[in-house]
């Protein structure tokens, strides 16, 4: 079984759209499981979750790294995976994720690319070049780009880690270096998920990448910047 981790908060815009494309994937549904945390939201988020989602449980450690632990601490399957409330997921997804896994046992944590969700050139670009440094940095081991909104883990790996740390920002970067102590970090070029671009409309891309830079380079936390912008429990 696959255990699919969706933190949210205040997400009631985006949640079914998210969790629709998430039940109906190439897999049977039986084979895989939901499992939303929600930052105890005060819009319809968890009502609107209900009707998808396995199981609908109130966050209680911190921030969004410490929501993907809490679903994960409630998965029943052997492989986690982890997206975000704003994505839309292909149906191949998860056919993807298994395949890998059961390609290659050394896996212990797979990742893949992001197309954006709404239209416009300046994010079709952004996003391609986000991708080849994602490749770029796969190949050379410089850097894994394993963002959260598209990532599954070896369920004893991710335990055996110590799962995400309770950071700002980076904290799906960070995960990476730990898990690569214990198997093979994979990059899955055919593992891709539809992202958001609204926190770049809605506050620029180049401020938003700067504050995520100078965030992840202060090693992961800052009073001086919230690139996630959501408030998720702290």
């Amino acid at each position: 079984m696959i255990s699919v981790i969706v933190p949210t908060y205040n997400e009631e815009e985006n949640i079914e759209r998210c969790l629709a494309s998430l039940s109906t994937q190439t897999l049977p549904r039986e084979t895989y499981e939901i499992i939303v945390v929600d930052g105890n939201s005060q819009d319809r988020t968890r009502e609107l979750a209900e009707p998808y989602a396995d199981r609908v449980v109130i966050q209680t450690s911190e921030k969004v790294g410490g929501a993907r632990n809490d679903g994960a601490k409630l998965a029943r399957g052997t492989i986690i995976a982890t997206t975000d409330a704003d994505c839309i997921i292909p149906e191949n997804w998860l056919e993807e994720i298994q395949r890998s896994f059961s390609r290659d046992e050394g896996i212990v944590q797979l990742y893949g690319y992001v197309s954006p969700i709404e239209p416009g050139l300046n994010h079709q670009l952004s996003l391609h070049f986000a991708n080849l440094f994602s490749r770029v940095g796969y190949l050379t081991g410089t850097m894994y780009y394993t963002l959260g909104c598209n990532t599954a883990f070896d369920r004893e790996a991710f335990f055996a880690a110590g799962m995400y740390r309770c950071i700002d920002a980076g904290d799906d970067l960070e995960i990476a270096r730990r898990m690569k102590q214990l198997g093979r970090v994979v990059l899955n070029p055919a593992m891709k998920v539809g992202f958001s671009m609204r926190r770049y409309e809605q506050f620029g891309t180049l401020k938003s990448l700067w504050e995520w830079i100078y965030i992840v380079a202060s090693g992961g936390e800052s009073e001086k910047y919230s690139y996630a912008q959501r408030e998720y429990k702290k």
